[in-house]
């Protein structure tokens, strides 16, 4: 919840999110955080791939209080309303052009500095004062947002890796202006080669212009494509901020106008048209259509509607025209809170990702002081001035954390968006770590395995009493009548006489016969069999019982396909239900279900998931209901269906916006691969830094190869990342 700064204070514990500019790697956004988690009662998270603090906050701290600890860190804060995306998009444009812009005349500038010093025999006469009229403007303008940085923290007491990277390359550079002017490097004819190494006894004609320019550019590169991935990763985000009506056609007074979707309001009625988007939640009044759901849930398959259907705001009307009253508006649509629900994802943090920042917190000053011993041991062992100096320069650049810091926002960013757009929504980080341990996973039966909806599943008798039985419900409201009519389908025929007795039938005459449906002492047969958990109607033509049809909640075409891919997963599904054991085992045989609980009550389903996790047993709970949202919360990981209830959805860690079961194990797989690429670019991130380190201390390594590697590293963490887009 953001408030526009001015003083207003905030109510108890509300949750407030700011938009942060300057930061320009992991070791900034842990330096916000630690200063903002200092305030009296503060929790607050700094997510660098998002740019974006989310903080919970106490009534005595203003929203000003926030914003002025992070200026005194050193960086910019402006309030965001929850669930948008920071910086805004246009933002982001303009910071990935001026970098692009950047890049570009850096290299066309420091390619020749490279290609001279590493090419003895193009050496000409004063090569060297052209090297550095070309590599001067890539150091100090090309690296100027690094030198900025450092002394912004430099002022603050701290160290980043922009202090690496501009101690590195202003000290190449300050070397080479020293050799040049009051060393030997400056005379005509002076020659030097390029090594990949470094050598024992280098004088003061040796001059490391390639290392400043070169680095300068691979960083400034390094950056550009990480903005850039950034900026894909974040897509997901903004197209479901893009996914609402802009304007709606509202119907006022027999007229209709054309409004700024702001103004809707809940109860106003408004027409769609076909190809237009339904502008918020809603049930239909008047028409029928199919409804493409596609961006919102990610099924192809378009849903047909009616009156009485609801309809969710963002998505396509497919042909016919449809009156609509609204229902939700605002931020309480299904939209804006999916929206809310991804935003609080990628704002938040996995354990994995904690770990990243405290590493990344203190490899700094550890790297500092590195460097510093590196220079020392060069230099005391009669290495010579300028090799020493140039070891120390190769261990502050290859050490940047760059792609420790980018290892898990990242993969979180593209994996959460990605579960957003096939209508997977996974509420928190934390959640990912969850998916890997479960190894039960607790179906509920009605409305979840099932659809939750009657539907005729045999009939006993001449093919005839389905056609009456159909003509007579159809004048009744009542579930069974409207299955009755569904299994039915066609034109029925015409209904007199009609009159529906509660609690027992109807009755009507339909082609000059007399027809009961119901309760068997309502049409004079036999007592009911409802075994097998099946409801029986009868039906009586002309007073005498004709024949009866059996109905029973209808399971969904996908929960056997989808009971395989769990178990796939390595999960053991249990059925839990309320109704009779013979029913819930049939079900479960239907789908490939062996554990079956039955006849447990709502307050039962709590007791049932503590009493796997007593055996041991990491369980995951999928359900829809209200009475299901206990279990789901006690549950280690809750999967709530998204045409369940909003307090199902609340109380559960992963919430399927498509209302079929095979989007749970999609969510489990999503979560698990996202968790993967987590670990493995923090397994890489790692390696990189500690294999490479002592491989620059020992002088092995040329400055401006550890500046392309550096590089490299954190362009390869941000598109093995990115790979999570094409996860199907």
């Amino acid at each position: 919840m953001a408030i526009p700064p001015g003083g207003n204070v905030i109510g108890v514990e509300h949750r407030i999110e700011l938009a942060i500019g300057g930061m320009t790697c992991a070791s900034c956004a842990s330096r916000i955080e630690k200063k903002l988690n200092r305030l009296t009662g503060v929790t607050a998270s700094v997510n660098y791939a998002t740019e974006t603090a989310t903080v919970t906050a106490p009534a005595a701290v203003t929203v000003d209080d926030l914003i002025d600890t992070v200026k005194k860190t050193g960086y910019t804060a402006t309030p965001q309303a929850s669930g948008e995306t920071a910086p805004a998009p246009e933002k982001r444009d303009d910071e990935t052009r001026d970098l692009r812009t950047k890049v570009a005349v850096s290299a066309l500038l420091a390619v020749p500095v490279i290609v001279l010093a590493m090419v003895p025999a193009w050496q000409f006469t004063y090569w060297q004062w052209l090297s550095l009229t070309l590599a001067a403007p890539v150091v100090v303008w090309g690296g100027a947002a690094f030198h900025r940085a450092a002394w912004v923290n430099l002022r603050h007491g701290a160290a980043t890796m922009d202090t690496l990277i501009s101690i590195g390359t202003l000290a190449a550079l300050g070397w080479s202006l020293w050799a040049l002017f009051f060393g030997m490097a400056g005379e005509p004819g002076v020659r030097h080669g390029f090594s990949l190494t470094l050598e024992r006894g280098a004088g003061a004609d040796a001059i490391y212009l390639e290392v400043a320019a070169g680095v300068t550019v691979f960083v400034l590169a390094g950056r550009y494509f990480e903005a850039r991935a950034k900026r894909r990763a974040g897509a997901a985000i903004k197209a479901l901020a893009d996914l609402g009506a802009k304007e709606v056609t509202l119907l006022r007074d027999g007229r209709e106008v054309i409004r700024p979707v702001a103004e809707l309001r809940t109860g106003d009625r408004f027409v769609v048209r076909p190809g237009e988007k339904i502008a918020t939640d809603g049930v239909v009044d008047q028409g029928a259509s199919a409804v493409d759901q596609s961006l919102l849930t990610g099924e192809s398959v378009p849903v047909e509607v009616g009156p009485g259907d609801r309809v969710t705001g963002g998505t396509v009307n497919a042909d016919g025209r449809l009156v609509v009253t609204a229902t939700k508006v605002g931020a309480e649509t299904q939209l804006a809170q999916i929206a809310r629900l991804v935003s609080q994802a990628q704002s938040g943090k996995a354990e994995v990702q904690r770990l990243a920042d405290r590493i990344s917190g203190v490899f700094v000053p550890i790297v500092l002081l590195l460097a510093v011993a590196t220079f020392g041991y060069w230099w005391g062992t009669g290495g010579g001035l300028a090799a020493a100096f140039t070891a120390g320069i190769a261990v502050l650049i290859i050490a940047c954390p760059c792609a420790l810091g980018l290892a898990t926002p990242t993969a979180l960013l593209v994996g959460t968006g990605r579960g957003a757009q096939r209508g997977i929504l996974i509420k928190g980080p934390e959640v990912l770590e969850s998916t890997r341990t479960v190894d039960t996973i607790v179906l509920d039966k009605t409305g979840t395995v099932t659809t939750g909806r009657l539907a005729v599943v045999g009939t006993d008798g001449p093919p005839e009493i389905l056609r009456y039985a159909a003509a007579v419900e159809a004048g009744s409201e009542h579930p069974i009548g409207r299955a009755i009519v569904a299994a039915a389908g066609g034109d029925l025929p015409p209904v007199t006489d009609f009159r529906a007795v509660p609690g027992r039938g109807v009755r009507g005459t339909v082609e000059g016969h007399e027809v009961l449906v119901g309760r068997a002492e309502f049409t004079g047969g036999a007592a009911d069999a409802n075994e097998a958990g099946h409801t029986v109607v009868t039906v009586a033509i002309d007073q005498r019982v004709r024949g009866a049809l059996r109905l029973a909640d209808d399971i969904r075409p996908s929960s056997r396909d989808a009971v395989a891919a769990l178990r796939g997963l390595g999960l053991r599904p249990v059925l839990l239900t309320g109704d009779n054991l013979a029913a819930a085992r049939k079900v479960g045989a239907s789908v490939g279900i062996d554990e079956v609980i039955a006849e447990v009550l709502p307050a039962d389903k709590v007791d049932t998931v503590k009493r796997l996790q007593d055996e041991g047993r990491v369980v995951a709970m999928v359900g829809d209901g209200v009475n299901d949202a206990a279990a789901l919360a006690q549950a280690d990981l809750g999967l709530a269906m998204g045409a369940g209830t909003d307090v199902a959805i609340e109380a559960a860690d992963l919430t399927l916006v498509r209302d079929d079961l095979t989007a749970a194990a999609d969510a489990i797989r999503l979560s698990r691969r996202t968790l993967r690429v987590i670990k493995g670019n923090l397994f890489w991130a790692l390696a990189y830094n500690v294999g490479a380190l002592p491989l620059a201390a020992a002088g092995l390594l040329n400055p401006m190869i550890a500046g392309a590697a550096m590089a490299l590293s954190s362009v390869f963490v941000v598109s093995n990342s990115l790979r999570l887009r094409r996860f199907h």
